[in-house]
């Protein structure tokens, strides 16, 4: 008679994720201080080379004209020196802020984000600052970034200093862009002490909104990351603040989320929740795209 063994399953071995490569736009004097130290924080905490890019350009067309004439190259070449002296600047405020990372320093005479666009395929996390009225000439707009890049972008909002990371909240969502976020975070989920996967449920959502965050917690401890599920219900439009208030709540320093938006002719049209973490961010947050 031929009996069959049950083979005992495999044992788990997880692998901790990590950021080997990170890059970050670098001004010059004081401009992006925070956002390097940041970046450099984090470089030195994964082992991770920091790449410092400067990237500035400028408009020629304004020195162009019918009554320009000779006056016009003359004014290019001094714009031109001048792009040339700020990104000289560039580079050694970066080395002054990254004091102690293992880095690197490339340099593009372009606009900053078609810069650190054109450079992400060198970098696993890009290091952003929220979008601002600065010029697009000397300063990178995070919305094209996060939407162009293919990599996770970590916004670091204007008045927090120390990225700490031991509380992180998932914004949950059921779609690409949150699922893509998700895997692009697991470095920082799984040096959490904890995660909380928060979605954000209409009344007739919720029993839907329960078995997906219940998935995720599963998949996620399978990485090693101690996470609990919470869903709160809420109307969509309150999404935005009852995604704060959980954060506040749990004491985190990080909101990982999906970003949603669509190309709106030259511009980026986002949604509610995607726009305030772009533009007045609480603390850190992770988007991807």
């Amino acid at each position: 008679m031929q009996t069959t063994m049950e083979r005992a399953p495999a044992k788990i071995v997880v692998h901790p994720s990590s950021y080997a490569t990170i890059l970050v736009h670098a001004e010059p004097g004081q401009a992006s201080t925070h956002r390097v130290e940041v970046a450099a924080r984090l470089a030195r905490a994964f082992e991770a080379r920091l790449i410092g890019l400067g990237a500035e350009t400028f408009d020629p067309s304004l020195f162009t004209g019918p009554a320009t004439g000779y006056a016009a190259g003359e004014w290019i070449n001094i714009v031109q020196e001048q792009v040339d002296k700020n990104l000289a600047a560039a580079e050694a405020a970066f080395r002054r802020d990254s004091d102690g990372a293992d880095i690197g320093w490339r340099t593009a005479q372009d606009y900053p984000h078609y810069a650190l666009i054109n450079t992400a395929h060198a970098a696993d996390l890009i290091v952003a600052s929220p979008s601002s009225e600065r010029s697009s000439l000397q300063a990178a707009n995070p919305a094209d970034v996060v939407m162009s890049a293919g990599r996770p972008v970590l916004i670091v909002p204007d008045d927090r200093t120390h990225f700490v990371g031991e509380s992180v909240v998932v914004a949950w969502k059921n779609s690409r862009e949150c699922r893509r976020a998700l895997a692009d975070a697991l470095p920082f989920l799984q040096q959490a002490d904890e995660v909380v996967v928060a979605a954000i449920a209409g009344p007739d959502q919720v029993d839907l909104a329960e078995v997906e965050t219940a998935d995720v917690v599963a998949n996620l401890q399978r990485h090693a990351v101690e996470a609990h599920a919470f869903v709160k219900v809420a109307t969509h439009d309150r999404a935005e603040a009852e995604i704060d208030a959980i954060a506040r709540d749990s004491g985190a320093d990080l909101i990982v989320a999906g970003a949603y938006g669509h190309s709106r002719m030259r511009e980026w049209a986002f949604g509610g929740v995607t726009k305030s973490l772009l533009h007045r961010p609480g603390r850190f947050v992770l988007l991807s795209h």
